[in-house]
């Protein structure tokens, strides 16, 4: 397996393929088409004796050689990639890519939108938006399956870097004309009604009533859902109480009968991070892309 009989090239392949899980998919990323794919693959699988990849349903799924190989391999290839986009600006109105991001659903309705209206002027850009979960967060930026992922703030290793994209604050939501739009919200006034609690656990307290709880009270919950948006149908046609944050209930607003009040008390922001992993990060591709949510943020919070 003398590397001087290994085309460099075909890492690239390899590692397009594994980031992809399909020849068509890997193809389209590299611009080459599928039977060149095919055939560097078939060169691979003769240089290391080995299949490499497996095809199950639609996936092409490593073999426990080509992950081995990848977690050498990968490092020495980032290096690589990394010297030649010191002199390679990345153009967004010329070059193609694909930006792969892991959002939760609240998340694709505060970013996306922004977001695709901000790329308008650049018609060779994608975005692919997957739920990923969070234990597998990680693995998928060290693969190169995500360029990114946008979560609340999460213990990472060293190798996965992250900063803070924004502050949510939470906002008290009743319908129009509800007894709680007649006057300040007090304490006493929020615990009297039942309230909505969204979770995806089955069981256990929301964010907002740790607080609650340290200040020695707690809210009658009346209803505990899975989605903020199914909370808010409901409470535009009950007395119920909902507490979420604010930037989610602020675009549900704009199409639903309710009102966005300010709690009784300070509860503790929301911190959406954004978070990459270090191999990647001076990718010009995603430097630029870092630069763009970063703008959406400070665009929403413009006067």
């Amino acid at each position: 397996m003398a590397l001087n009989r290994l085309d460099l090239n075909l890492l690239y392949v390899f590692d397009t393929i594994y980031r992809e899980g399909s020849l068509t998919r890997a193809a389209h990323a590299l611009h080459l088409t599928q039977p060149a794919i095919s055939h560097s693959l078939a060169r691979l699988r003769d240089h290391f004796d080995d299949p490499l990849f497996t095809r199950q349903g639609n996936q092409m799924v490593p073999t426990p050689l080509a992950r081995r190989f990848l977690e050498s391999m990968r490092p020495g290839l980032t290096q690589i990639q990394g010297a030649v986009n010191q002199f390679h600006a990345f153009d967004p109105a010329s070059q193609r890519k694909t930006y792969t991001l892991a959002l939760r659903d609240i998340l694709e309705s505060t970013f996306l939108p922004q977001l695709v209206a901000n790329l308008q002027d650049y018609p060779e850009l994608e975005i692919a938006s997957q739920r990923v979960a969070r234990r597998e967060m990680e693995t998928q930026l060290a693969a190169g399956k995500l360029d990114f992922a946008v979560d609340v703030l999460l213990p990472v290793s060293d190798q996965t870097a992250h900063e803070l994209l924004r502050q949510d604050r939470m906002a008290v939501i009743v319908r129009k004309g509800h007894p709680l739009t007649l006057d300040t919200i007090t304490m006493e006034r929020y615990l009297e009604h039942h309230h909505v609690l969204v979770s995806s656990r089955p069981q256990g307290p929301g964010i907002e009533d740790f607080e609650l709880s340290r200040l020695g009270v707690q809210r009658k919950i009346r209803l505990r859902c899975q989605h903020y948006y199914a909370a808010c149908r409901v409470v535009e046609n009950s007395d119920l109480v909902l507490t979420m944050p604010e930037t989610y209930a602020q675009i549900i607003a704009e199409r639903a009968n309710i009102e966005l009040l300010a709690p009784p008390t300070e509860l503790p922001s929301i911190d959406v991070q954004l978070y990459w992993h270090k191999a990647y990060e001076k990718e010009p591709a995603l430097l630029w892309l870092r630069e763009q949510l970063h703008r959406i943020n400070q665009e929403r919070n413009a006067p």
